[in-house]
């Protein structure tokens, strides 16, 4: 084994040599007779090899600089949409008024975007796409009460900045229903798995009792996501008779004593 190691280094200090234009009895260096002159490429070889080496690194570097620089400038132009979309809605953001908040080309925008609507697919796409990521690693935290972890998953999904309630505004009215329908739908996707495997876990514990847990994960979300969206509309004895319904038959579809999910579920609503 050492031998075939010892070989292997003499292969690279000969063409390391050559590669420097130094023959081997200028080096002063002996090889042992193991090694064949085939092993040993011509200085021309090994400046070829060189210079394909260093051009490999080159168009790799290149390419992951041109990646890097193409998924900043469309993050940009997300960032753009974002809040244009938030403080004049999506039908009143035209293509233009992006063009021109950025500065870039009309070529440049749709290099990344084919349309108006794909990029508030992909402004959809990252924005619950973090509000599941943040879900899932709350449920993920099993050294906490399972209906805690349900409480702060819920609450982590509520938007907590300027710019997200002025989205979330925008979203709510008749005008954006596209854009309200695509985001419940991406959110439905990323959130129901979390809560199944929570209330999975619940019936594991002997917390809960039902046969068909995603189902009330999805009927659970679903009534939330559409009674819930606005309870700023209601009055408050109002709001107050939907929440109690809620929780009262969320209860019995969970197979839970009554008033057991209360403490968990008013929280949410604080």
């Amino acid at each position: 084994m050492n031998d075939c190691k010892a070989h292997a280094e003499e292969i690279i200090l000969a063409n390391l040599f050559l590669a420097r234009g130094i023959e081997n009895a200028e080096s002063g260096c002996t090889f042992s007779a193991s090694l064949k002159k085939s092993d040993i490429l011509t200085k021309h070889e090994c400046n070829d090899k060189i210079q394909t080496d260093r051009l490999s690194v080159y168009r790799e570097d290149k390419k992951m600089r041109v990646v890097k620089e193409a998924n900043v400038r469309k993050n940009e132009i997300l960032d753009v949409a974002e809040r244009l979309f938030g403080t004049k809605g999506f039908d009143g953001t035209s293509t233009t008024d992006i063009l021109n908040e950025i500065g870039i080309a009309r070529g440049t925008l749709y290099y990344h975007f084919k349309s108006k609507e794909d990029i508030l697919d992909a402004m959809i796409e990252r924005m619950t796409g973090s509000l599941v990521v943040k879900a899932s690693e709350i449920a993920e935290k099993k050294d906490m009460p399972v209906l805690q972890r349900l409480t702060l998953m819920m609450l982590a999904l509520n938007v907590n900045n300027d710019l997200g309630h002025k989205i979330m505004e925008q979203v709510h009215k008749p005008q954006n229903a596209l854009m309200h329908q695509k985001m419940q739908e991406r959110l439905l996707a990323g959130v129901n798995p979390i809560i199944t495997a929570l209330i999975e876990e619940g019936i594991t514990q002997g917390i809960c009792q039902t046969n068909h847990p995603a189902e009330v994960a999805e009927m659970t979300m679903l009534y939330s996501s559409t009674v819930f969206d606005d309870l700023a509309g209601y009055s408050g004895e109002e709001r107050q008779r939907k929440i109690n319904a809620f929780i009262y038959n969320l209860e019995r579809l969970l197979g839970m004593e009554q008033d057991s999910l209360r403490e968990a579920i008013l929280l949410i609503f604080r």
